[in-house]
């Protein structure tokens, strides 16, 4: 994973890579997704930021992305404010191999989870699986 990402540039500029265009009968999901793939990564709301992680596109750039950001939200949380669970829960779901993989990414989101109270019980459902995906 990339340590740090120049939140200037779109994910297309970041992979070297741009996408086609996607077909024009295609879901509302993949055009979002290819949008937002043009859009500077800096500029990416937490919901849209889930959304590219939830599909497990631009990771490298995108998981330490949404990482920061609720990193930054946590201690907000824990005085009462409000938690984005959507990207949580997108972060939570990545398989076990990319922790394994990152290791210092899954510390953080250990440490992040150390600070929040009061989750949802389908969220909390994704903290214990999550813990129970590596060591």
């Amino acid at each position: 994973m990339k340590k740090h990402v120049d939140r200037t540039r779109s994910l297309e500029e970041l992979e070297g890579h741009r996408w086609p265009e996607p077909p024009a009968d295609t879901t509302g999901l993949v055009q979002a997704v290819h949008t937002l793939r043009r859009r500077a990564v800096g500029s990416l709301t937490p919901t849209e930021l889930g959304r590219l992680v939830g599909q497990d596109v631009g990771l490298p750039w995108t998981l330490p992305l949404a990482i920061d950001l609720l990193e930054q939200s946590a201690s907000e949380q824990a005085r009462g404010g409000f938690y984005d669970d959507d990207l949580l829960t997108a972060v939570l779901t990545r398989g076990p191999a990319i922790w394994r993989a990152e290791p210092e990414l899954a510390q953080q989101v250990k440490k992040i989870l150390g600070e929040l109270r009061g989750l949802s019980p389908y969220v909390q459902e994704k903290v214990t699986a999550f813990d129970r995906s590596w060591p």
